[in-house]
């Protein structure tokens, strides 16, 4: 296991390897594996964005100063380890599972995917709950963010910039209103959720192809539910603010009361 440790962070294994190294006692080392669906045909989106997760997680441990052959990390992809799947009754990618030195995998073993996420912060916290072994996750470093933020400022400073002879707009009330709506809209739909655990987009089961965007358990969810509950409160919101403006607006008293209806009936 050193020798392939050390020629790449992720052991990928198949049924044989799986059975030899981690089925097969005695062990002095335990292994956190990725079940998973990679291959382009299984069209498992979830799958590559939990891999590069993983893959940050293990490399944060291969090049550690404290990496030890206390824990190794692998993967075994449906297409190549099958039998893996049926043995252990395992119907869905991604799946991490914990197998300890000593013993059979515990419940606590299996990674809650659904309710913390894959970031690979989140992986740290459980192989270390697991195992001991604590692992500091270092990140390559990425720009993107830092040059978007960047252009922002440099766009709404310009434009300041232009109109700096008529800077009324700041002082409107309908833009700072619509501000304030699309923050509220966007913390209320749980989008601090998908930033703090890192949920999956949606899930899809590798065996039967169906991909699920509404969570079965109320503790977790998606990202994909987030956006549904953005665009039903959104569609809420609009019809609360026609509302007012058909209350407020100048028509007569039938339009008035037509336009009302006609709202709350596009609403519900």
């Amino acid at each position: 296991m050193m020798e392939w440790a050390s020629k790449r962070s992720v052991i990928r294994m198949n049924g044989d390897k799986f059975r030899r190294f981690v089925k097969a006692p005695p062990r002095n080392y335990s292994v956190v594996i990725m079940f998973t669906a990679l291959q382009p045909q299984r069209q498992c989106g979830v799958c590559k964005q939990a891999d590069e997760e993983f893959q940050v997680l293990a490399n944060s441990w291969r090049y550690s100063s404290a990496f030890t052959n206390k824990v190794f990390f692998a993967t075994v992809d449906f297409d190549e380890g099958s039998d893996v799947f049926q043995m252990l009754s395992m119907n869905s990618a991604p799946t991490f599972l914990h197998f300890p030195s000593k013993g059979k995998p515990r419940k606590t073993d299996t990674y809650e995917l659904q309710v913390r996420g894959f970031a690979a912060e989140q992986l740290a916290r459980w192989v270390a709950d697991r195992t001991d072994v604590q692992i500091r996750i270092i990140r390559p470093p990425n720009y993107a963010g830092p040059l978007l933020l960047g252009f922002l400022l440099a766009v709404i400073g310009g434009l300041a910039y232009l109109r700096r002879h008529n800077l009324e707009f700041l002082f409107n009330k309908n833009v700072w209103a619509f501000s304030a709506l699309c923050f509220v809209l966007i913390m209320t739909s749980g989008q601090m959720w998908n930033h703090i655990r890192g949920p999956p987009y949606a899930h899809k089961n590798p065996s039967t192809g169906q991909v699920s965007y509404i969570h079965g358990s109320s503790q977790a969810q998606f990202v994909a539910e987030t956006h549904i509950v953005l665009l039903f409160n959104a569609a809420v919101t609009l019809g609360m603010v026609l509302l007012c403006e058909a209350a407020t607006s100048d028509l007569d008293i039938g339009k008035r009361k037509s336009t009302c209806t006609q709202t709350q009936t596009d609403c519900f």
